[in-house]
């Protein structure tokens, strides 16, 4: 059942990767709160659908491209109002040959799933500053904690938003900027069901998941509205797992 977090409604929220899976969640439920939900996303095609559905504003944007990224953010605080939640979502869980790995590809997946959430943080902070304080959602993934294989350098970056979420929840806190991290289990998106969720998938989840069923993206999405949300209000520099109990 849907929760209704009331001071979300009027409130404006930034996304990254709001195009799809996880991210489309979110977009939809923080846009049925009643908050103004602006999303990028490197599909333009996706992001213009789910922003003609919700309502949200969509700017299509690579976000290895920090400057692009610093820009649009500044953009949406001056037209949309101030931004109070940003999730930091965007992420590419591609395979690769850890013998393969080439200097060049190592950093584009750090750019790709990490270094981009550091410096949209350091954007919204004088939004946020100037708000009263704010909400910071960054994501991790459980797949560095069972010890999944073939992505290491993604492996890597979610690893790395441990030590980010932690750092910037000391450095923003005083200002009453709260920075918090939810790591996914393996949740039934149509890429995941698509590339990777076979047989021998389910039977993995159902021999190592307490709970019964697939973690979907909606269920992801509410742990955001509550972190998002005033609910939360004492809760920094913490970790919260949606998996169905694989870990």
């Amino acid at each position: 059942m849907d929760v209704t977090y009331r001071d979300l409604m009027g409130r404006t929220v930034f996304i990254t990767g709001g195009a799809a899976g996880i991210g489309r969640a979110m977009v939809e439920r923080f846009a049925a709160q009643g908050a103004r939900v602006a999303f990028v996303d490197i599909d333009e095609v996706g992001g213009a659908d789910i922003a003609a559905k919700t309502g949200a504003t969509f700017t299509a944007c690579d976000v290895s491209d920090v400057n692009a990224l610093q820009s649009i953010i500044a953009n949406v605080g001056e037209t949309q109002g101030v931004i109070t939640v940003l999730v930091n979502n965007a992420a590419q869980d591609q395979r690769h040959d850890l013998d393969k790995v080439t200097p060049e590809y190592w950093r584009d997946r750090q750019a790709v799933n990490l270094d981009h959430a550091f410096f949209a943080a350091q954007a919204v902070r004088s939004q946020m500053q100037a708000a009263g304080g704010g909400s910071i959602i960054n994501f991790g993934s459980t797949n560095w904690l069972v010890g999944g294989s073939g992505m290491i350098a993604y492996q890597t970056a979610k690893a790395a938003m441990h030590g980010l979420t932690k750092g910037l929840s000391r450095e923003f806190g005083p200002d009453n900027i709260r920075v918090n991290c939810i790591l996914p289990g393996w949740v039934m998106t149509e890429r995941q069901k698509s590339l990777w969720l076979d047989k021998a998938g389910e039977k993995w989840l159902d021999e190592r998941q307490a709970l019964p069923g697939r973690v979907q993206p909606e269920d992801v999405a509410q742990m955001a509205l509550f972190l998002g949300s005033f609910q939360a209000s004492m809760c920094s520099g913490q970790f919260f797992i949606v998996d169905g109990g694989l870990t």
